[in-house]
Parts: C-alpha cells; structure tokens; sequence
C-alpha cells in the first residue's frame, strides 16, 4: 500500500532533516572516534586495552539502543532522537573531564555515554523508513546513511584543528576534538526538537489506525518473537557485519601507529573507510530494493572476504592497508543497508521500534564484543592475524544470505 501524495511531501521533509542531523553527528563522532583508542591507550600507559574504547562505544549504543527506541514508541521519533544526542553532548565533556582526571575506568564511562551517539544514528536509519513506501523502503533508509559520509569523513580530519584548540584551552593531549564532538551533538539536538514536524512515527501510526502506545513494558523476547524468522535473519546479518567492521577498524589506528603513521595519516585513512561505509549506501539500498535484500547481503560479504584477505597478506603496507579499510567499510554499506531494511520491513508498526532497538541492542553488543576481543588478538597474533581470525564471522554471514537468496520473495516484502 503506498502513501497518498501529500505524505510523500512529508517523507522527502523528514529524510531532509534526519540527513542534517546525521551530517552533523557524523562530524562530532568522527572527530572523536578515530582516536577513542589513542587516548586510552596513552590514559592508561597500557596499549593492549586500546580495543576497550570501541567497546566502550558500541556497549553504549548497545545499552542505549532500547531504552530510546521505547521513548520513540512511547512519544516519537523526535524526543527519542533529541534526547540521545543530548546524552551524547554530555558523554564529550565526560572524555575530556575522565582524561584530564588521567582516569581510564572513568574514561571508558564517559565513551560509553558518548555511544548513545552511535545509537541516535542507528535509530535514524530506522526512522527514515516509517513513512517509506515498500518499493523505495532500502532506498530512503539508504539516503540517510549516505548523508552521514559528509560529517563522518569530514571529522577525523578535524582532529588536527581540534588538538590546536584543545591545546589552545589548556585541555589534554588528544582531548580537543571532543570539544567538536560536544558541539555537534548539541546542534543535532536542537535541529531535532525543532524541525522533525511531523514526527514520522507517529504520522505512521496515525495513517495505518495503529493504537498509541501506552506503556514501554515488554519483555527482551517479544521483539525477537514479532521479528518473526526473516526479522531475526536480519538482526544476526546486521550484527555480524558490524562485529566484523568494529574489530578490524578499531585496531587500525593503533596498527598504523606501530607502523610509524602520523595522526594524519591515520585520520585520512579512517576517512577514507568511512567513506566506504557510507558513499555507496545509496548504490546497495536501491539494489536491495530490485535485485533483492539477500543478494546484496551476499555482496557485502564477498567483499569482507576481499578485505579480510588483503589485510591478512599485506598488513606491512600502509597502502595496502588503506585499501583493506576501503573495501570493509563497503563491505559493511551493503550488508547493514540491506539486513536493516529486513529488520525495517519484517513486523507491523505496533511493533516495529520494539524490533529496531532490538536488532541496534544485538547489533552493538557484538560490535563491542569484537572492539574488546581484536585488542586482546592484536596484541597476541598481530594485526595479520587479526583479520585472519575474524573471517569466521564472515563464513557465518555468507551462510545466512545465501538461505536468504534461495527463499522466494527476497525482495521488499509488503507494507504491514
């Protein structure tokens, strides 16, 4: 069933204003993410925990990521997304106050707090599609991925210009960007409360007669239950794609800095993967929508494989490298893009934030999973056998979407 004419006017103002908000995100958590792990490491004189800070990250998007989707289901898209973006302001100023302690426990915290950042983000993706129409359902879900290539390319190389400003104030090494970070997310924030009319998740339910929500009490099992089995197919699709990316891209920095790289040349090629993970998610949204969600799952995994593989054989070249981290980040576009808009698609809209957060929870869960473990690996067997070890995960992965692709329909299910 598609939407009449006028909520398609609607739609195009609601994926404008979600765009600048992941514009604006992008640019803080980019700023700040690309050396979570440098300053940990230099916080706590002890480099084997470096992989802590990207789990510290996704742990928080993860222990974020249903508390705002119950908000969303209880009051709307827009207060959901305003308050994580707040949340995630306060967990800037807590990185800088925890490294000026000199404190890593308190750091880790205040990184867990700034990934409520990452989960606005994930919750955004899913509320792009609230008012999308079937046949267009990966590409609008796909467009605001895409907008977030502009402030998250744009913000590790802000590192350079956020150290002078941090040094300028008397902060810690390394802390300066933050203070960008902080800056964003505020901004976001405000851009939420105010131009997110209508809010789309509550246009949605009012278009389909769905009864408001009352109550934000269900229990962890109802989600996967309402996902049904092609739901939680997308869930694990989603979550090992985003274990896969975390554990490799989250010990590059620290590999590169072993290799003498300097924060330049560290911060461009961080931007040069996030370019990966974003630029071409408009490309796999709209071959999910005709070739099929499997499909396009299955070509991200194939080129995990080729990045796993590159970075096993060539981890020595910084140029090789480079392109590992390009070809990752691209493996991650399609596989996330196209396992979301299965997880978007699977339930009714009574239920669907219910099944969002719970796929982002799962989702960020292993992410921090592999952050904390690629450390643990890396300092064991190297960043070779980093990526070694984590082509199981993309074995797994290639299983699932190829039972997708063998399962009639794989294409956009129907409205419900």
């Amino acid at each position: 069933m598609s939407l009449p004419p006028p909520d398609r006017a609607v739609q195009r103002r609601v994926l404008l204003v979600l765009s600048l908000g992941q514009v604006l995100a992008g640019v803080g958590l980019g700023a700040g993410v690309s050396i979570g792990a440098l300053l940990l490491s230099a916080v706590a004189g002890d480099e084997s925990i470096s992989g802590l800070a990207a789990t510290a990250g996704t742990l928080g998007a993860a222990v974020f990521a249903i508390p705002l989707a119950r908000l969303a289901s209880l009051a709307g898209r827009r207060p959901a997304l305003a308050t994580g973006a707040g949340l995630a302001m306060l967990g800037a100023f807590a990185v800088i106050g925890a490294a000026t302690l000199g404190n890593p426990v308190l750091l880790l915290v205040a990184l867990l707090l700034l990934g409520v950042g990452t989960a606005v983000n994930l919750q955004a993706r899913f509320a792009a599609t609230d008012l999308a129409s079937s046949i267009h359902r990966g590409r609008d879900l796909s467009i605001v991925v895409w907008t977030t290539t502009i402030g998250i390319v744009v913000g590790p190389n802000l590192v350079g210009p956020g150290q002078a400003l941090g040094a300028a104030l008397g902060l810690p090494d390394l802390t300066g960007p933050f203070l960008i970070t902080a800056a964003c997310q505020i901004a976001a924030a405000a851009l939420y409360l105010i131009a997110l009319r209508p809010d789309p998740l509550r246009e949605a339910r009012r278009l389909s007669g769905a009864a408001p929500t009352t109550t934000t009490r269900r229990r962890l099992g109802d989600g996967f239950r309402a996902a049904g089995s092609r739901g939680r197919a997308g869930i694990a699709i989603v979550s090992l794609a985003h274990a896969t990316m975390v554990a490799v891209m989250a010990m590059t920095p620290v590999h590169l800095a072993h290799q003498g790289a300097t924060l330049t040349v560290i911060g461009l090629t961080i931007s040069l993967h996030t370019l990966g993970m974003f630029g071409l998610s408009p490309v796999f949204g709209a071959l999910s929508d005709r070739i099929g969600r499997g499909t396009v799952v299955l070509i991200g995994e194939i080129l995990f494989a080729a990045s796993l593989l590159t970075g096993w054989m060539a981890s020595q070249s910084a140029l090789a490298v480079t392109i590992a981290l390009i070809l990752l980040g691209l493996g991650w576009s399609a596989a996330t893009v196209a396992g979301s808009a299965i997880v978007a698609e699977s339930t009714d809209i009574a239920h669907r934030p219910s099944v969002q957060g719970l796929s982002d929870t799962v989702m960020s869960l292993c992410g921090a999973t592999g952050g904390a473990l690629a450390g643990l690996v890396l300092s064991q067997i190297g960043f070779s056998g980093l990526n070694a070890v984590t082509m199981v995960l993309v074995v797994i992965g290639s299983v699932l979407a190829l039972r997708l692709t063998s399962i009639s329909g794989d294409r956009s299910l129907q409205p419900v």
